[in-house]
């Protein structure tokens, strides 16, 4: 069932409009997301991005959600310390 006044709001896949308006901020989990997005960027460079990709698909290749999920989480946090782009509010 589809709400109508819900999707007016926040948009749809079919229109590409998600919540219009909305600040898109990124949730970090905790801190091994940050420990492992550190480890790899110093490890790697600019490919820790890719490497996350890797275990993550690896990870979902072993049908390991958790794992999958925790590396997805890593690859997000390592694009948002690699962006010059502020997010949020500036106080």
């Amino acid at each position: 069932m589809v709400n109508g006044a819900l999707t007016t709001l926040v948009g749809s896949r079919e229109t590409g409009l998600w919540l219009t308006g909305a600040m898109q901020l990124p949730f970090i989990t905790g801190r091994s997301a940050l420990d492992a997005a550190a480890d790899l960027i110093e490890r790697f460079g600019d490919e820790a991005g890719p490497q996350a990709a890797d275990r993550a698909k690896r990870s979902r290749g072993n049908d390991n959600v958790l794992a999958f999920c925790h590396w997805r989480q890593v690859e997000r946090v390592i694009a948002t310390l690699s962006s010059d782009e502020v997010l949020g509010t500036v106080h």
